[in-house]
């Protein structure tokens, strides 16, 4: 389970570094790298479903999880037209997990002073990231990221009520083909549609691995981890998305990155563990 883990997170971070690469080199445009994406994940999916013995219904998956799931996979691409893997991952990571405590705020629940403190500490640090200076972050790209993780976050609470994980995601996708296509389409008649060989290469590994193989690892791993560990486990996205990016897309690593990037991924931390602990 341990290596499952790692393995998971390992793809999820991957994910940013491969989005980032076709994106920012021009090798691909959004709209075609999410419709690839997508369809090479329904279609690993659909094949592990199949290996392990689950057959995927048409009733698998729903239509609200698959907007979720669109909305988060296009504005994921788009932010990376503009922002770095390490600033587009720590952005994302942020904004799922305040989406996912402000729902829970919203439904009533009552958190922790832990919590309060925890997530006023996470905001200040996303809040400092974005501050204006000559090392800030395209503001665009930003929101675009938190945009992508409030979307993932609505995928991930709606997901908390779905059944068999690797089937029901694997509907999730397939659903999401046709509003892929569909924003093909608006793209081309909107801006230019273009894709080399290697952008629709690593668009596929990005849909077919680190999404639908990962996803699959992640869901295998889960019911040996506690929620409190499989959230702080989480953290290390980010970080190993930031040095992917340093050693692989020659990024910086700047010291507002660093600072901002600390206190974000300690307030979540602080959050999680307060939730945990009432």
């Amino acid at each position: 389970m341990f290596v499952l883990t790692c393995v998971a997170l390992a793809g999820f971070a991957a994910n940013s570094l491969l989005c980032r690469k076709a994106l920012g080199a021009g090798l691909i445009d959004a709209a075609s790298f999410t419709t690839l994406r997508i369809v090479s994940g329904a279609g690993a999916l659909l094949a592990l479903s199949a290996l392990s013995g689950r057959t995927t219904s048409r009733g698998a998956g729903s239509w609200g999880s698959a907007l979720a799931l669109f909305g988060y996979a296009i504005a994921f691409s788009i932010a990376y037209r503009r922002i770095g893997a390490g600033v587009g991952a720590l952005v994302l990571f942020a904004a799922v997990q305040i989406t996912m405590i402000g729902w829970g705020l919203l439904c009533g629940e009552r958190p922790t002073r832990l919590e309060w403190i925890g997530l006023a500490v996470a905001l200040g640090g996303l809040a400092a990231l974005t501050l204006r200076g000559l090392d800030a972050p395209d503001l665009d790209g930003v929101a675009l990221m938190a945009a992508a993780g409030a979307a993932w976050g609505v995928y991930s609470l709606r997901g908390r009520r779905a059944g068999t994980p690797l089937v029901t995601t694997a509907g999730n996708f397939v659903r999401a083909v046709p509003l892929a296509l569909g924003a093909s389409v608006i793209w081309f008649v909107v801006h230019d549609v273009h894709l080399s060989l290697r952008g629709a290469l690593l668009a596929l590994v990005s849909g077919s691995v680190t999404s639908g193989l990962c996803y699959s690892l992640w869901y295998a791993a889960l019911p040996s981890l506690s929620a409190t560990r499989a959230a702080i486990a989480q953290l290390c996205v980010p970080a190993l998305a930031a040095a992917g990016g340093v050693l692989f897309l020659h990024e910086s690593v700047t010291s507002r990155l660093v600072i901002s990037g600390s206190a974000i991924l300690g307030g979540v931390a602080l959050a999680v563990v307060g939730r945990r602990t009432t």
